[in-house]
């Protein structure tokens, strides 16, 4: 491998007197694509952050080329050469693609004016490179959560960094844009980029990297090659303990019917959608991003109007023209988007859980909220999610982003749902923290809350799902249950194998 391109030297860092990174040294080398994991607050985003230039250290120094370099901004670390693509989206909602890609280094004539064609041809160019049909004028708002993935590595690499770091780049991909990325990340590191890849999938740090660091509560307790450690290695220096299986056994669910969709249509969106939903079943959405698993979820909740079709609960028709109508009857939502629709970051831990639920805690006259049994509940929250805050007041941005994924899924319970949509609801959390969510969400399955999981990760729709609706094109292509449900019926419906095959 190559020389030391970038060192961290004894990096501490503290917030509010608290240490999240202790005395880390590690060398970052040229051309190498070096794998950092580890659990929800382990301190790997929060390294990252400071060699990029979001955060300054404690004490401690980074060392560029050999040189000691003060990365005071993104800016300084651009202008270093060094590239972050963030795990939560950093991009302007009502601006096109091109815009997001060349923001604050916009491209300009001889006569300063805005070079627009030119911005517009390397955003389309780079696109391009990720294999991907964005149009560079598309705006930001009319996008999937994957589009936008996409959109912050152009970002990247737009500034041809020599430093590209990547936080949870594959957690809104799907198996077949995961493949088309890490052929872009081999093919970088080929031309002499160094990548340096945060991920909680161990598969994917295994089949892609060639080192890995393990973060643990703020220590680096390991640094090797990826060939020499295993999955279950892996996962045990991180937790620091014994792990079992991750998901819970199945159970067969009641066949009563509970939820039921009928020729659902949003034009241009998805198709006369129909399926039901048992008591305490847990029903799984799959399909490539863009099927229309997402936006089913959306319709179902008010967010999308529908030009036809029908959603039942109990037999009874509901009308839904807005998400309070949803909650009023019973289903809740966790988003796919948590810091766009699930969170708020500068609002506590307390004001987040009871977002949606904070009328259940006035119960005075004078509708004065119950603060004591408030803060009770969200406790038991804490406590059973294992969220990891110094206190029930610490604000979300403070957070680290698997732990603001547990308490946006304590949000969508709060309301005491019988119908529970989860989107992603794994998403940016370590394996650890995954196993109390399936844990979770198969107790409240057994306890007979019905519940549709929207998921890109096949092993879980697979380890979860007691049956599976395959989406393709807007369309339900096929429904697979128990043993029928396996990874290569899910692509061959959910790529339309199946279908040409029929032909």
């Amino acid at each position: 491998m190559g020389e030391t391109i970038l060192r961290a030297e004894r990096i501490n860092k503290d917030f509010g007197g608290v240490p999240v990174l202790k005395d880390i040294d590690l060398d970052i080398r040229r051309g190498e694509i070096l794998g950092i994991i580890g659990e929800n607050g382990a301190g790997k985003s929060t390294l990252m952050k400071i060699m990029s230039g979001i955060y300054q250290p404690t004490s401690g120094r980074v060392i560029m080329r050999g040189e000691t370099v003060r990365i005071a901004t993104p800016i300084d670390a651009r202008a270093l050469g060094i590239s972050l693509v963030p795990q939560e989206f950093n991009l302007i909602r009502d601006l096109p693609v091109y815009n997001n890609v060349f923001l604050g280094s916009e491209l300009r004539t001889k006569a300063g004016f805005l070079d627009k064609v030119a911005m517009k041809e390397r955003t389309r160019s780079l696109l391009a490179q990720l294999n991907v049909t964005i149009d560079p004028e598309a705006r930001i708002e009319a996008m999937s959560a994957a589009e936008k993935q996409m959109v912050e590595i152009c970002k990247a690499l737009a500034f041809e960094a020599q430093v590209l770091i990547m936080d949870e780049p594959t957690t809104m991909l799907t198996k077949y844009e995961i493949e088309i990325l890490f052929r872009l990340v081999r093919k970088l590191r080929t031309g002499g980029m160094t990548i340096v890849y945060i991920s909680h999938k161990l598969k994917e740090v295994k089949a892609l990297c060639d080192r890995v660091v393990i973060l643990r509560d703020g220590d680096l307790v390991h640094d090797g090659p990826t060939s020499e450690i295993s999955f279950l290695e892996m996962a045990q220096k991180m937790v620091g303990r014994e792990l079992g299986s991750i998901f819970p056994p199945k159970f067969e669910p009641d066949g009563e019917t509970v939820f039921e969709v009928r020729g659902l249509t949003v034009p241009g969106v998805v198709e006369n959608i129909s399926f039901r939903l048992r008591k305490g079943e847990i029903l799984g959405l799959a399909g490539l991003v863009g099927a229309g698993r997402t936006e089913i979820a959306e319709t179902i909740l008010g967010l999308r109007k529908k030009s036809s079709g029908s959603i039942l609960k109990d037999g009874k028709e509901l009308t839904i023209d807005e998400p309070a109508d949803a909650v009023a009857a019973g289903i809740s939502y966790l988003s796919e988007d948590r810091q766009g629709a699930g969170i708020i970051t500068g609002f506590t831990v307390t004001r987040n859980v009871t977002l949606v639920s904070l009328a259940d805690y006035c119960r005075s006259l004078f509708r004065l909220i119950d603060k004591k049994r408030e803060r009770g509940k969200v406790q038991g929250y804490v406590d059973s999610f294992h969220i990891k805050t110094e206190s029930l007041d610490k604000r979300l941005e403070n957070l680290s982003g698997g732990n603001q994924q547990k308490v946006s899924l304590a949000k969508s319970i709060d309301t005491e749902p019988e119908i529970l949509i989860v989107d992603e609801p794994t998403r940016g959390v370590d394996v650890s923290a995954k196993h109390e969510i399936y844990l979770f969400i198969n107790d409240l399955a057994r306890k007979g809350i019905s519940c549709i999981f929207i998921s890109s990760e096949l092993e879980e729709i697979i380890g979860m799902c007691n049956r599976v609706v395959v989406m393709r094109d807007g369309k339900v292509a096929g429904t697979l249950e128990g043993d029928g449900i396996d990874e290569e019926e899910i692509m061959f419906y959910a790529t339309g194998v199946h279908e040409e095959a029929a032909s």
